[in-house]
């Protein structure tokens, strides 16, 4: 693929992707997974152009059916010429041509589609089911002018949480076979989710996994005012359901934008991103010696001869 661009190339780079160039925005993609030193730059050529895409998380477990839903959902969205971006986090590297965690059978009918980006992206061992870089990657997808993102989150049972801090919406897939709703609620995942899909919904106990998601969100504590998750049944394979979830992810988006959950949860997503980018610059600039010296304070805390907050005064006065 070549050396990352600089300085004028970038910026012609930039301008490609706003245009819709599908390889250019796949370098910037690149440039953002590799945690390139023109990253700054990067997103402060973008940082005008972002925030107009609506972010759609897609998690759950293994074998529920999230890419195929993924795939439906595309196809519905480009029914109304929208124009999507796909961000596939993949567990492992991600495979070559940027297929939907590697499966270019599902994505077949979308793959000579311009107006449709899919991309795999690693997670390189970060718990949660998001890839480090994939804040980032949404920003430079939002800035190229797709209408709608996904983000497909790896299966990773209970760890896989984090995707409700990097989207707008979050939809939580699950299926009959594969684990009840009290599953559910130990994952974490009731309380991240804006809507519940049972896929898979021709199978025997899908109306069972629908009534019991849909009287635990009922216990749930809400204001009159507040949005409350619908459960619907699809089966992603004929398309039965994509229709009314998109519907349904409509209407959360509208109540989201006139409640200011929106702005919040943008506001809130950024406020993350910048204080994980503090701290990590805080870490990249401890001395060396504050570095080496921090096994001899742990040695003094472990010890009792020192309190953490002392021996994290130390470490900063050093710095």
């Amino acid at each position: 693929m070549g050396a990352p661009p600089d300085g004028p190339e970038l910026d012609l780079l930039v301008g490609q992707a706003r245009a819709g160039r599908a390889r250019a925005i796949g370098r910037l993609v690149s440039l953002v997974e590799n945690h390139d030193r023109r990253l700054p730059t990067l997103m402060a050529l973008l940082a005008a152009d972002t925030g107009r895409a609506r972010v759609i998380g897609l998690t759950g477990s293994p074998g529920v059916g999230k890419s195929t839903t993924v795939a439906a959902l595309v196809t519905a969205l480009r029914a109304r010429d929208e124009r999507v971006a796909v961000l596939a986090v993949d567990p492992s590297s991600p495979f070559s041509g940027g297929a939907l965690l590697g499966d270019r059978v599902r994505m077949q009918t979308h793959a000579l589609d311009p107006q449709v980006f899919i991309r795999s992206m690693a997670t390189r061992g970060h718990l949660g089911g998001l890839a480090v870089a994939a804040p980032q990657a949404i920003r430079v997808l939002d800035a190229a002018g797709f209408d709608t993102v996904l983000v497909e989150t790896v299966g990773v049972g209970q760890s896989e949480v984090d995707v409700a801090g990097q989207v707008d919406a979050t939809l939580v897939l699950l299926a009959p076979g594969m684990g009840d709703g009290i599953q559910a609620a130990k994952a974490g995942v009731l309380e991240i989710g804006d809507l519940f899909v049972v896929n898979k919904a021709d199978r025997d106990g899908a109306h069972v996994v629908v009534r019991e998601l849909r009287n635990m969100i009922a216990l749930a504590q809400r204001e009159p005012q507040d949005w409350k998750p619908p459960v619907l049944s699809t089966s992603a394979v004929d398309g039965t359901g994509v229709a009314e979830l998109l519907v349904e992810l409509d209407r959360f988006h509208a109540h989201a934008s006139a409640s200011g959950l929106l702005s919040q949860r943008r506001h809130d997503r950024a406020r993350r991103e910048v204080e994980s980018l503090v701290l990590a610059r805080l870490r990249a600039g401890l001395p060396v010696a504050g570095r080496a010296g921090l096994d001899g304070l742990a040695a003094e805390v472990s010890a009792g001869r020192l309190d953490a907050y002392a021996a994290a005064d130390r470490v900063l006065n050093r710095s």
